[in-house]
């Protein structure tokens, strides 16, 4: 099952695990919408600005670190996310508590390894 993903912290730089992931999901058909500060395109999809609502969102995968996540917070919640993987270096922040009140699945996990073993 495809499942709509939002990658936050997105930037055009390939080096960012933003940008990998995002890659990886395109190459694995999930509908991708990447989500960062800056405009820009990875793959062909166009980096969309924070504030931008998209529907029937299944997975936000992050890629902003705790301390930056309270500036997130807001917007990610306004997505209504069935899930929020957690990649290496973003857990604990103020979304993952939010979260798990919410009763939002929370995955300390990485988009890559998951798309790449077929746990996706």
């Amino acid at each position: 099952m495809k499942k709509r993903t939002v990658v936050i912290g997105a930037s055009e730089n390939p080096e960012r695990y933003a940008y990998k992931a995002t890659m990886s999901l395109q190459r694995h058909g999930h509908p991708v919408f990447p989500v960062g500060l800056k405009g820009g395109q990875i793959g062909g999809e166009e980096i969309l600005l924070k504030g931008r609502l998209l529907g029937d969102i299944d997975t936000v995968t992050l890629y902003v670190g705790p301390a930056h996540q309270a500036a997130w917070k807001d917007y990610v919640f306004e997505l209504q996310p069935k899930r929020i993987i957690f990649n290496p270096g973003t857990e604990g922040g103020v979304i993952q508590a939010e979260a798990t009140e919410r009763g939002i699945e929370c995955l300390p996990a990485c988009t890559l390894v998951m798309l790449s073993t077929g746990q996706y």
